[in-house]
């Protein structure tokens, strides 16, 4: 059948299994959006805001589901509104596929209106870039995009379309849904090794991050540690992987993880490092981060082998298909005296203290967390509330906590959060965030008005810029450069006039009562807790530093 080059994307987008794409139209789009409209039956398009906030909302699409995120802008300024939405992406290994307009064939680089060479400007921040010149080779790059994006190390892929390739018709057959690459064969002597040297620690300690989620091999590790006793730890992006409670789990680690959880890592004999890059807000210290351990790196991405931390031992794969392969050489072990000595260390882990009439923030946490039940869903923006939010929330389903890891994004939340929502109408999603960072893309709350999307936001207002007061506060003599906000906002009648319901709360039941209402009302909501300026992120590892400097 014959078929113009918008309804070949559709197609395309269809056969990939795509129900749900973000994006905002324009000029260089307007065909696609003819297409969309004719398809609006089979395929169901989410205005956003603003471009940011449909890549965003792609990606926390992608985090919640697993599946490729997709999101659509036009040339120009559209598809430059989507670089930190794609760069998030990235830095996160979050499959997603960035489809951009140009204008035509014949007007690029020419400086034409709205044109951009937004492939050139991505390359850095993509697995791979695609320019669709003509109309017959589009249905096999959308293939190839898809199966790029969810092969590997997932992330995102850019896919540039001019104007009048959208246009253009010719012949179009299906040829099916594109399969992920199978990942690298793990080397089974290496493999061998690794249970070796399991077998004969007396002091395992295993870092996971979310290579462990990407791979679904939440079952493996488990087992892996309970057969061998290994207590574990896990970066920022390896939150809620292990359920909340489990007795081996150590928790958070690094800049503003656990005391207990640093010295386990630094006191170790062997250190297994799961689906993990040894970021520097892990590793403070790389030189003293790891003192005696032997080190074993799983990854699926050889590249980070060696790269920042080196290794022993390195075997790389898919972290389940590693895992699977390991688990019958590993022998079952008893470390009770190692795991003493870790219940040692916890007796002097940092503990926040309730204050009478005074809204604290693991408070905070602990009451959304309680609200929203095992299924719901934390998103999170970036600051002082990213970090309680890692530290308190109760989470114990994978893909229930979503926040920007690598990138750290200031406003990524609210996309997310729509994101999520989306992929699950019948759970409770909870956008913790703080005022600085709402302020960003709080116009985003019209989308989730306009979709009826019952996502509460709670705002930790502090009228401050928190994390870089803090950081002002601790290093640089109190001099408040710029971080203190006179902002006048009244978060109430703001979620009103965008068609919401607003509340405040300054004390626990106040905070406890107002998220009861929120999701009762079924609409999108913002809870404004209010908290003091001085509440500081503890404990904290300044950078570069390690454990034994650590401030609690």
């Amino acid at each position: 059948m014959k078929l113009n080059g918008s309804q070949i994307l559709i197609e395309s987008l269809l056969e990939q299994g795509v129900d749900t794409i973000f994006g905002y139209p324009g000029g260089a789009v307007l065909n696609i959006y003819d297409a969309i409209y004719a398809y609006q039956d089979r395929l169901t398009h989410v205005l956003t805001a603003h471009e940011q906030g449909a890549a965003h909302a792609a990606d926390g699409y992608a985090r919640a589901t697993g599946k490729v995120g997709v999101v659509l802008a036009t040339s120009g300024p559209g598809a430059t509104n989507l670089i930190t939405g794609i760069a998030t992406a990235f830095m996160d290994s979050v499959p997603m596929v960035a489809i951009t307009g140009n204008v035509g064939t014949d007007l690029i680089g020419l400086d034409s209106f709205q044109e951009v060479y937004i492939a050139g400007i991505t390359m850095p921040i993509t697995k791979h870039n695609f320019v669709v010149r003509k109309v017959e080779e589009l249905h096999d790059v959308i293939r190839e995009a898809f199966r790029i994006a969810k092969s590997g190390r997932p992330g995102p892929v850019l896919v540039d379309i001019p104007k009048d390739v959208t246009s253009s018709i010719c012949e179009f057959q299906l040829k099916g849904a594109s399969v992920a690459d199978k990942y690298v064969q793990p080397d089974i002597d290496a493999v061998k090794k690794t249970a070796e040297l399991i077998n004969a620690s007396k002091k395992p300690c295993i870092l996971f991050g979310g290579g462990v989620l990407i791979s679904q091999g939440e079952k493996e590790l488990l087992e892996l540690m309970n057969t061998a006793q290994i207590p574990a730890t896990h970066t920022l992006m390896g939150a809620g992987v292990l359920g909340w409670g489990e007795k081996l789990n150590l928790g958070l680690v690094g800049m503003h993880g656990s005391m207990s959880a640093g010295r386990s890592i630094a006191g170790s004999d062997l250190l297994i490092a799961i689906g993990t890059r040894f970021s520097d807000r892990v590793a403070t210290d790389k030189h003293k981060f790891i003192r005696e351990a032997k080190v074993v790196h799983i990854d699926v991405d050889a590249a980070e082998i060696n790269k920042n931390i080196a290794c022993d031992l390195s075997v790389v794969g898919d972290v389940k298909e590693v895992l699977t392969l390991l688990l019958p050489m590993v022998k079952k072990a008893n470390h009770d005296q190692w795991l003493a000595q870790i219940d040692e260390w916890k007796k002097f882990d940092y503990k926040p203290v309730d204050k009478e009439g005074v809204l604290r923030p693991h408070q905070i946490i602990q009451a959304v967390s309680d609200e929203i039940g095992e299924d719901g869903i934390i998103v999170t923006d970036v600051g002082q509330h990213q970090m309680w939010a890692a530290q308190y929330s109760k989470r114990t389903k994978s893909r229930s906590f979503l926040t920007s890891g690598g990138l750290g994004t200031m406003g990524y939340g609210y996309g997310a959060s729509i994101g999520a929502q989306k992929a699950y109408p019948d759970r409770r999603v909870a956008h913790i965030t703080g005022d600085g960072s709402f302020h960003m893309n709080l116009n985003e709350l019209c989308t989730s008005v306009s979709f009826g999307l019952p996502i509460v936001s709670v705002v930790i207002n502090n009228n401050v810029l928190g994390m870089v007061r803090q950081w002002q506060t601790q290093f640089y003599g109190k001099r408040y450069s710029q971080t203190t906000l006179e902002r006048a906002t009244d978060y109430v009648k703001l979620a009103e006039a965008f068609g919401g319901v607003g509340f405040r709360a300054t004390t626990l039941d106040e905070l406890k009562k107002a998220l009861k209402d929120a999701y009762a009302t079924g609409k999108p909501c913002i809870i404004e807790a209010v908290i003091d300026r001085d509440e500081k992120v503890l404990p904290m590892i300044p950078a570069g530093h390690s454990i034994d400097e650590i401030i609690m």
